[in-house]
């Protein structure tokens, strides 16, 4: 319990010196948004109406300790303004309609090259010398070397345009209403499969070399010679020996990741149009809008500490020697 407390503290610790940056670096950063929307309106606002939108927004001229307390009130209590580049809608509509997306994006590519790369890794360290061991790591790390805008477009114009094999753009089809059905369910799988597919393939290297050079180290502990002196089936001595002790530090990865998949493939995304967050993130930077990139840059960043926090719980799951640490 001291552990977990501990490791709570470090966190909250962490997420209030983030809500402190958030607050603080959009305001650093060039440029007046309400002027833009003024431009727009053509004189049309006097100048009380400005001030009170400039108000509501968040980029008032009021000195920072005035308006430091009332951000980290709205932000307990969940009100993250609106947005500048989608007015009147409010932040946290905003990421609440990406969001979904983002997640299902994010965790079907994650979920398909973990489980993926650790299998091939394992493998391969179990049958080092072999054409999977040799072979295939430097071809995968090879893709991987590739930027995520290049392949996404190389397989958009491969399998989209010339084959005609999947959606162009979108995650679903424009017209189709969103809805449990077989026929919306299928067509968003469908749409998946090309954003899906340039991320496994980029990262699916490097999660098979980091299980590939553990499993190696891990083979050669005295448990697995004991293990292998008493009979036991080499599957078993490779899944459930080996392979779960050299699981760890992949485990620590995956929760590292986490801030890749809420904040989304932003190039990936962007090449498929798909509306996730990182698309979303791309238009509220090029439009100024403060109150949305705090929003966003806040949840990836609750995210990422909130899956750490679990990583960690799960890892003294794993691993007791932990808790002494």
């Amino acid at each position: 319990m001291r552990f977990i407390m501990r490791r709570l503290g470090f966190y909250l610790v962490a997420f209030w010196l983030s809500i402190t940056l958030n607050f603080l670096l959009p305001r650093l950063m060039p440029g007046d948004p309400v002027s833009r929307m003024l431009s727009r309106s053509q004189g049309q606002l006097d100048p009380t109406q400005i001030e009170s939108l400039r108000r509501l927004l968040g980029v008032d001229d009021r000195p920072w300790w005035e308006q430091y307390p009332e951000y980290l009130w709205r932000v307990v209590t969940g009100d993250l303004g609106i947005s500048i580049s989608r007015f009147p809608t409010p932040v946290t509509e905003v990421i609440g309609s990406q969001l979904p997306w983002t997640l299902l994006l994010g965790f079907t590519s994650l979920i398909v090259a973990v489980v993926i790369g650790n299998v091939l890794g394992i493998l391969a360290a179990w049958r080092r010398g072999s054409f999977l061991d040799s072979f295939v790591p430097p071809a995968l790390v090879f893709l991987g070397s590739f930027p995520y805008f290049w392949l996404a477009m190389a397989l958009l114009f491969g399998f989209g345009i010339v084959l005609g094999w999947a959606p162009l753009s979108h995650a679903y089809s424009v017209g189709l209403a969103p809805s449990f059905s077989i026929e919306f369910v299928s067509d968003v799988a469908a749409h998946l499969v090309l954003p899906a597919l340039s991320i496994v393939i980029v990262s699916i290297g490097g999660w098979m070399l980091a299980m590939r050079n553990t499993m190696i180290s891990t083979n050669s502990e005295d448990y697995i010679l004991m293990a292998e002196a008493k009979g036991l089936r080499p599957s078993r001595i490779m899944f459930a020996y080996s392979a779960r002790n050299a699981m760890l530090p992949a485990v620590t990865n995956v929760g590292m990741s986490i801030g890749f998949i809420v904040g989304g493939a932003l190039l990936t995304e962007v090449v498929f149009a798909y509306p996730g967050v990182g698309y979303q993130l791309l238009a509220a930077v090029q439009g100024l809008d403060y109150p949305l990139m705090q929003g966003m840059f806040l949840t990836i960043t609750g995210a990422v500490l909130l899956a750490n926090f679990l990583i960690d719980l799960i890892y003294v799951r794993l691993d007791p020697r932990v808790r002494v640490s």
